[in-house]
């Protein structure tokens, strides 16, 4: 089997235009091609000017165009065929520095997974650009700021969260529904242990039956469905690192044993474990 590779941010550094101990900035030009996915133990953000080519986050292609941001979190499997035409600003940040600002990311860390990929008109374009030159200009003064660092940064993670609530229906929906936004992201903490709909309720304080009502009025899905769906994307996540061996899988998802694991994902995906491990 082969091994999913974990990269630090260390890798990186002799490449780098500018940077420090928390965070690098990176320029990328040309043609450039991943063949293995890898993961990175960082969070990353990039920011097109121009680009063709395939960006392959999570097993899903996205076709990479001009004037769009790209946001990896730590975790998240990657790999890239980028065309000659490419431009891009890269931001590789180490994770307890984006802990500092990530609160402005005002949605659930799984929302921005599901939608990695933010098209920009080119007045937000040029807003992330003026941030992201400014973090290079800092990191690169003999006397830079770690807090104006943050600061800006801070300030990408809200312009991209305003993005996002504007292109995807279901940031809309959270945005405007504060007791969803909280549900998602207690999916997103407890869904390894907690899979009834009655849990997640009572700590919003609401019944099962409401909640899913205000589930199926905004998202038009059940909220047992939110559940699952988050718990399926873990599982291909980890199925997709082959050094993890199914059994492993499914006790570090909160499962019985394996044969419980195996049923559940068949019955959502389509696949045996196996076979979707086979078929990546």
């Amino acid at each position: 089997m082969k091994y999913t590779p974990v990269i630090g941010l260390n890798e990186y550094r002799r490449d780098q235009v500018a940077g420090r101990e928390e965070i690098l900035f990176n320029l990328i030009t040309g043609a450039r091609y991943i063949d293995q996915a890898h993961k990175h133990d960082f969070f990353t953000v990039i920011l097109f000017e121009s680009g063709a080519g395939i960006h392959n986050i999570d097993s899903i292609d996205y076709a990479i165009s001009d004037r769009e941001v790209h946001v990896l979190f730590p975790g998240q499997l990657h790999r890239w065929d980028l065309k000659s035409e490419t431009v891009a600003y890269q931001l590789m940040i180490e994770r307890r520095f984006f802990e500092e600002f990530s609160p402005y990311f005002r949605f659930s860390f799984t929302n921005y997974q599901n939608h990695p990929v933010i098209q920009l008109k080119e007045a937000d374009y040029l807003m992330l650009l003026h941030e992201f030159t400014a973090i290079k200009n800092e990191l690169q003064a003999a006397d830079s700021l770690v807090d104006l660092i943050r600061a800006r940064a801070a300030v990408i993670a809200a312009i991209i969260s305003k993005q996002a609530s504007e292109h995807f229906e279901e940031f809309k929906a959270y945005q405007s529904n504060p007791r969803l936004a909280k549900f998602n992201m207690l999916i997103d903490r407890y869904y390894k242990q907690e899979r009834g709909v009655s849990f997640y309720a009572e700590k919003l304080g609401l019944t099962a039956n409401y909640l899913n009502v205000l589930c199926k009025r905004a998202l038009k899905v059940t909220a047992n469905y939110l559940i699952q769906q988050r718990l399926l994307t873990e599982s291909k996540r980890m199925l997709q690192n082959s050094s993890i061996n199914i059994k492993e899988i499914a006790y570090e998802l909160g499962f019985t044993d394996q044969a419980h694991f195996s049923r559940f994902f068949k019955s959502h995906s389509g696949f045996r474990p196996g076979e979707f491990r086979e078929k990546r």
